[in-house]
């Protein structure tokens, strides 16, 4: 007994000692965090002529983020893959310049530096000064912190608040802008022209998946009636106005002791100031009275001499971004060329890229199409390719294409190929010059998705409303109205699409992420496809019995959804753990190609998932 409890004692003392250490290495984590996140040990250096190219003029580029976070989400861009971006613009030669740099560019006529790129972090977040302060410190750059000094009184610590935007520029690291005195929305309908009229942020937000492009942001027009007539006076809209740009003044006066000179007026891209010459007229007022320079229009990042300084413009990376598809952005916005990031040159080797820009990370492939375009490899070595299974897990967004081709000739004129496009797959061949469309799913259907009827998805929109409204009411007794209207709502009978109704069929979002493993086979004149493990088609017979290469493509799909009306016309195609093997109906296959981390490598990588994850849950959990 003794002994059986002595080796009781030293396995559950071992199991102390290991529960120890992992708290040890998990404090030690946490502590490295906070200190990096805390402390800023190296300071801002600006460019000299001496250390810095200037070659004519070339004018700028302009980047803004919405926000950035550890792991990053579908609108925050995470820390790995901002640094990821700014490193590789530092590499191309791009150095930071500041606000005085672009007034003395506009004012007194003083050349920038042959590559410069001015930074913005717009929205205030408190995670944005946290993630990106390590970045700009290794790379020395400087960026511009945007507020909305509405933020200030609250006690959202989401948002920075005065003290902590002056313990920013103690750095060096920032400067100060203004995304404006608050965001609101005015005008609004849902996608059914349902007026909900002035909503706030949240407001907005919770509507939002039912809502279309019809709103406006509370300064770029009258308040107007569902009838499209104003429902202030000229007078009364020129006040409203004026008194959003007058408590900007004096909140910024007052906390932080001066008003920013650097402004974004939100939602314009009007070619003025507003959606209506009046309107139009206050905004310019106050803008340029107020500030040096204003940021009038998004989607386009270069701007030139020939700019007026009051309509800058500026590209809002998004979260889902490549490097190389914001490489491909710039590129073309500049009409310069540049180089694209590779990453693993050795497999590399394996492939020939003839459209567009290959990014190799670990067992990762990201294709990234030309504007407009596609992008397009080919497995070099792969000519005689015949009879193969492939398996691969496809992670581009929904909206756009990814693309298989197999037993393809050289000039793409023959070909077996396999492709989901905006959510469809579609297997098609190609022989002397012709493509034949053999077979098209959608995907929702293999999920096992039920159609929506107009009825339903009209209902749905409207019981949200209410929903939102009964909750953020200003009394009591607007909430039981609304609450009230709501119980009467879902109790409304309406049709379905079994009982005969229309379907209701959403357009696809810009940001609506895929994720799709797909698997096939291929064996003589038949070819069998599988989706995340369910059967999309089996024995399809297919006419190209020739043997041929395998490609890979990505391509555009169309602008798709964006309340925002987001112009993005470059798509990276995600092509993860490619495995192809040969298909004899052997026990133990040839192994053809495989992305797959092997050995050490295989290692490293999961010690780096398995740290990433700890880390993460640490900071969620501790």
């Amino acid at each position: 007994m003794t002994i059986g409890n002595e080796k009781f004692t030293a396995r559950k003392d071992r199991k102390k000692w290991i529960r120890v250490v992992i708290q040890i290495v998990i404090l030690l984590a946490i502590a490295a965090i906070c200190i990096t996140a805390l402390f800023t040990l190296k300071r801002y250096t600006p460019y000299t002529p001496q250390n810095t190219r200037f070659s004519g003029d070339k004018g700028f580029i302009a980047l803004a983020y919405f926000g950035v976070d550890r792991t990053g989400n579908q609108t925050l861009i995470g820390e790995a893959r901002l640094r990821e971006q700014l490193q590789a613009l530092k590499n191309l030669g791009y150095v930071t310049i500041t606000q005085q740099d672009i007034l003395n560019y506009y004012q007194s006529g003083k050349e920038l530096p042959e590559k410069s790129l001015f930074l913005i972090f717009e929205d205030g977040r408190r995670d944005s000064a946290i993630f990106a302060q390590k970045i700009l410190e290794d790379l020395n750059y400087k960026a511009t912190m945007l507020t909305y000094p509405e933020k200030f009184a609250e006690k959202d610590m989401k948002f920075l608040k005065p003290d902590e935007l002056k313990e920013l520029q103690k750095t060096t690291f920032w400067e100060m802008g203004t995304n404006g005195y608050r965001l609101a929305f005015i005008n609004v309908f849902d996608r059914y022209d349902n007026y909900l009229g002035e909503l706030s942020p949240l407001e907005f937000s919770s509507v939002a998946p039912y809502l279309g492009r019809k709103y406006n942001h509370y300064l770029m027009d009258y308040i107007r009636d569902k009838y499209g007539i104003p429902k202030e006076s000229t007078d009364q809209m020129k006040k409203r106005i004026s008194y959003d740009y007058e408590a900007m003044r004096d909140i910024y006066t007052k906390s932080i002791g001066y008003v920013p000179q650097m402004y974004i007026l939100m939602h314009s891209n009007t070619g003025s100031f507003g959606n209506n010459d009046k309107v139009s007229a206050v905004n310019e007022y106050w803008i340029k009275t107020l500030f040096k320079m204003n940021f009038n229009r998004e989607g386009f990042c270069f701007n030139r001499r020939n700019s007026s300084i009051y309509d800058l413009t500026r590209m809002q990376p998004q979260a889902y971004w490549s490097t190389n598809h914001l490489l491909m952005r710039i590129k073309y916005d500049i009409n310069q060329n540049l180089d694209f990031v590779k990453g693993d040159l050795n497999r590399q080797r394996d492939w020939e890229t003839r459209k567009g820009a290959l990014e190799i990370q670990d067992d990762t492939m990201i294709l990234t199409s030309l504007p407009k375009d596609r992008g397009l490899v080919r497995l070099k070595n792969s000519n005689d390719f015949k009879d193969l299974k492939l398996s691969v897990r496809l992670r581009g967004n929904k909206l756009g294409l990814q693309k298989i081709y197999l037993r393809a000739d050289e000039t793409l004129n023959r070909f077996l190929s396999v492709a989901i496009f905006n959510n469809i797959l579609y297997v098609a061949e190609k022989a002397g010059g012709v493509e034949k469309e053999l077979f098209k799913l959608n995907l929702d259907r293999l999920d096992g998705k039920e159609p929506v009827s107009v009825p339903e998805d009209k209902k749905a929109a409207e019981a949200r409303e209410l929903e939102t409204f009964a909750r953020y009411a200003n009394s009591a007794e607007k909430a039981k109205i609304y609450a009230k209207r709501l119980e009467a709502k879902k109790m409304e009978p309406v049709s379905s699409v079994v009982g005969g109704a229309k379907e209701y069929v959403p357009d696809l979002s810009v940001h609506a992420k895929g994720d799709r493993m797909l698997s096939l086979s291929l064996k003589g004149d038949r070819i069998s496809i599988r989706i995340d493990g369910k059967d999309a088609v089996k024995d399809l017979q297919v006419a190209n019995g020739q043997p041929g290469s395998v490609y890979l493509e990505s391509a555009w799909g169309g602008y798709g959804w964006s309340q925002r009306n987001l112009a993005d016309d470059v798509y990276d195609g995600v092509f993860q753990k490619l495995i192809i093997t040969e298909n004899t109906g052997a026990e133990q296959e040839k192994i053809l190609f495989d992305s797959r981390l092997q050995g050490l490598d295989a290692v490293k990588f999961k010690m780096k998932q398995l740290w990433d994850a700890l880390i993460n849950w640490s900071v969620a959990n501790l």
